[in-house]
């Protein structure tokens, strides 16, 4: 058995691009990542507070946090966490 990530909540920090739909966009090429929801909190002159919340089966953080640096974006938090147990075949 192996634990994968299903459900991921962030709290982001990000610049004013990539937009939020190429953000979305981004997130959701990366494998295991089903689906993505970005919700603005606040934004300021330079800056977007963006909670994100990624569903599916298999969420790889390393992978999600990699795309979120390079997009120039910090995760400040991790909000919520739901994991299950998977059968590898």
């Amino acid at each position: 058995m192996r634990i994968g990530i299903k459900r991921l909540v962030l709290d982001v920090l990000k610049s004013h691009e990539p937009s939020l739909p190429e953000l979305a966009t981004r997130l959701n090429d990366i494998d295991g990542v089903e689906e993505v929801n970005i919700s603005l909190v606040e934004i300021d002159q330079n800056t977007e507070s963006v909670k994100i919340t990624l569903e599916g089966e298999d969420i790889d953080f390393d992978k999600v946090s990699k795309c979120l640096i390079d997009n120039g974006a910090v995760i400040h938090s991790v909000d919520e966490v739901a994991a299950c147990k998977k059968a590898i075949h």
